[in-house]
């Protein structure tokens, strides 16, 4: 079995069909099956620097997804946020996430990076370097935690000692 092929592009340089699906498997995952009825449309993933990852299957289907941010911060350095994380249902426990996660953070490179992680994934975060700061908080009724990766624990694959399970 395959494991996929991986996808990286800005929303510009995907075609409507795969748009649609990426935008499709997020509301699946985080509106419908953990019951989050949110405005997902945010307009970032408009912003030129907004890269989408995604893997597909080998039936074409969309498996699992991300994005990546970029923002700049007060001092005008670059600082990078991922975040809808999500892999379909059929798809999970096969190491999309931890895939996704690497690519991801060779892109953001040495730069500092956040996630809002749902508090049960903190572990899988810590696995690719990301520390939690601040206290939990809820959102939409799901106990979040705010973590980042500073720009110094960047290791050459992305990720630090640790080891990484499949997020939704």
């Amino acid at each position: 079995m395959s494991n996929g092929q991986l996808h990286r592009a800005s929303v510009d340089e995907i075609d409507a069909p795969t748009l649609y699906r990426l935008l499709q498997l997020r509301s699946e995952v985080f509106v419908l099956e953990q019951a989050c009825p949110y405005q997902d449309l945010d307009g970032r993933d408009l912003e030129p620097d907004t890269r989408q990852l995604w893997i597909t299957a080998d039936d074409g289907t969309i498996a699992s997804e991300l994005r990546i941010l970029r923002n700049t911060g007060p001092d005008g350095a670059d600082t990078y946020q991922i975040g809808r994380v999500c892999t379909h249902r059929a798809h999970r426990g096969r190491g999309h996430t931890r895939r996704l996660m690497i690519e991801a953070l060779a892109e953001v490179g040495d730069h500092e990076c956040r996630v809002e992680a749902q508090k049960y994934l903190a572990d899988m975060y810590a696995g690719h370097g990301f520390s939690v700061v601040g206290e939990e908080y809820l959102e939409d009724g799901i106990p979040h935690v705010s973590m980042i990766r500073s720009a110094d624990s960047a290791s050459p694959n992305g990720t630090s000692s640790g080891t990484a399970r499949d997020e939704l």
